[in-house]
C-alpha cells in the first residue's frame, strides 16, 4: 500500500477515535457512536495486523521465530510506554481509589474486571477494556496467521466471527444483560476477525466476495434505522434482537470503508481522508484514547475554576476536556511514542540472509540496518518496509 493509503487510514483512526470523544464528552443521551468508533479501531487492527502477518509470510526468507519475535517486540514497543504512563498518573493521582484495581489493568484483564463486577467502576480506567482486547487478540492471532495453513486462514476468520454471533446470541437466553455480554473477548472477535478476513482477502485476490460489496449500503441502512429506533422501549425479546442487530449490522460497511481507505478513495472523499486534520490526529490517536477519560476526570475536579460547564455532557465539556486531550496526546507523542517507535526498526519480521551490515573505513565495526528497516511509526510502515525486503531479494 502506498503513502496515500496509509495516510487515509490514518485518516480513519481520526474519525474512530472523535466518535469516542463525542460520545464521552459531548453527547448527553449515552451516544453509541463511541461503541461504533471502538469496532471500527477493531477492524482496523485485525485488517493491518494480519495484512503485516500475511506479507511476512510471503517473504522468501521468513522464519516463524524470528516474525514472532520481532512481532511481540515491536507490539510492546509501541504500546506499553505510553499505556504504563498512563496507568503511572492514574496511580499517583490516586484516582477513584483506582490504586486498588491497577494489577487487573496492567495485566490487560481490565475487560475481565468490569464484565465480573457488571459496573463501570473505576470510570476513569473503563476505556481500557477495549485495549485488553487488542492485547489478548495480539498474543494469539500471530500464532495463527504464521503458523496455520495458509489456505485455512479464511476458514479460521469466518469460524471465529460464527463462535462471536453464537456467543451473542447465548446472551438472550440468559435474559441477563450484563456487561459480560460486550466485554467478553468473544464479543469483539467479530470485528478483529472481519478486519483480518479483509486482509486475507486483499492477500490472495485483492476481491472482495460480490455478496459484500452488494450488501454494506443496505446494512448501513438498516444499522442507521436501528440506531434511530434506539430510545424507543420495547419489549425484552425485541430488545435482544435490536441489540443483536446493533452489533453486526455494522461489521460489513466498516469492512468496506477500511478496503476503500486502503485501495485509496479518489476525489473529494480521498483529499477528505488525507487532509492534515484528520492525518494528524489519525497519528496520535492512540494517545488521545489513552488519555481522553484521565484528561476528563481532572477537568471535571477544576470545575470550581473554569468559566464554562465541564460537569456535564455538553459543549462546554467536550471543547475543554477534549483541548487538553489533543495536547497531552500531542506530547506523548512528540516526546515518547516516536523516539520508543525508532527502536522498532531493529526488528524487522523477515531478515535477508545476504545483507551487508557493516559499515567500513571508520575504524569500527558498526552494525547498520538497511534503509528499508528504519525506524516506523505504524503497521502500514512496517508492511511497506517488508514488502520492500521482498522486491530487493526478489
Amino acid at each position: 500500500m502506498s503513502d496515500v493509503r496509509y495516510r487515509q487510514l490514518d485518516g480513519l483512526r481520526a474519525v474512530a477515535v472523535a466518535l469516542v470523544l463525542y460520545a464521552h464528552f459531548f453527547a448527553t443521551d449515552g451516544s453509541y457512536w463511541g461503541h461504533v468508533g471502538v469496532r471500527l479501531f477493531f477492524v482496523l487492527s485485525g485488517f493491518l495486523i494480519t495484512r503485516l502477518l500475511l506479507d511476512a509470510r510471503a517473504a522468501a526468507e521468513f522464519q516463524p521465530a524470528t516474525a514472532l519475535k520481532s512481532f511481540y517486540i515491536r507490539r510492546s514497543l509501541r504500546i506499553f510506554p505510553p499505556y504504563f504512563a498512563m496507568l503511572a498518573l492514574v496511580w499517583l493521582a490516586s484516582l477513584e481509589e483506582s490504586r486498588r484495581v491497577l494489577a487487573w489493568h496492567a495485566l490487560y484483564l481490565s475487560n475481565f474486571w468490569y464484565a465480573f463486577r457488571d459496573e463501570w467502576s473505576p470510570w476513569v480506567l473503563v476505556h481500557t477494556w477495549s485495549l485488553s482486547i487488542e492485547e489478548q487478540f495480539y498474543l494469539v492471532w500471530p500464532l495463527v496467521i504464521l503458523l496455520a495453513p495458509r489456505r485455512s486462514i479464511e476458514r479460521i476468520c469466518v469460524g471465529v466471527i460464527i463462535f462471536s454471533l453464537a456467543f451473542r446470541l447465548y446472551w438472550p437466553v440468559t435474559g441477563t444483560p450484563s456487561l459480560a455480554r460486550d466485554l467478553l473477548p468473544p464479543a469483539s472477535m467479530d470485528a478483529l476477525a472481519c478486519g483480518a478476513l479483509l486482509a486475507a482477502w486483499r492477500t490472495r485476490t485483492m476481491l472482495i466476495p460480490l455478496w459484500v460489496r452488494v450488501s454494506w449500503v443496505p446494512l448501513a441502512t438498516a444499522f442507521l434505522v436501528l440506531l434511530w429506533l434506539r430510545p424507543v422501549s420495547l419489549p425484552m425479546t425485541l430488545d435482544w434482537v435490536r441489540w443483536i442487530g446493533l452489533e453486526i449490522l455494522p461489521l460489513v460497511p466498516l469492512v468496506m470503508i477500511v478496503n476503500y481507505c486502503a485501495t485509496g478513495l479518489s476525489g473529494y472523499a480521498g483529499r477528505l481522508a488525507e487532509s492534515r486534520p484528520l492525518t494528524g490526529l489519525g497519528r496520535i490517536s492512540y494517545g488521545v484514547y489513552l488519555f481522553h477519560a484521565l484528561v476528563l476526570a481532572f477537568v471535571v475536579k477544576a470545575q470550581p475554576w473554569l468559566p464554562v460547564n465541564v460537569s456535564e455532557q455538553g459543549l462546554g465539556r467536550f471543547l475543554v476536556a477534549g483541548t487538553g486531550t489533543l495536547v497531552v496526546a500531542a506530547i506523548s507523542w512528540m516526546v515518547l511514542e516516536k523516539r520508543v517507535n525508532a527502536f522498532k526498526g531493529l526488528f524487522p519480521y523477515v531478515v535477508p540472509k545476504n545483507r551487508h551490515t557493516e559499515r567500513r573505513g571508520s575504524g569500527r565495526g558498526e552494525h547498520l540496518l538497511p534503509a528499508c528497516l528504519h525506524a516506523a511509526s505504524e503497521e502500514g510502515d512496517a508492511l511497506a518496509k517488508t514488502t520492500i525486503i521482498k522486491e530487493r531479494m526478489s
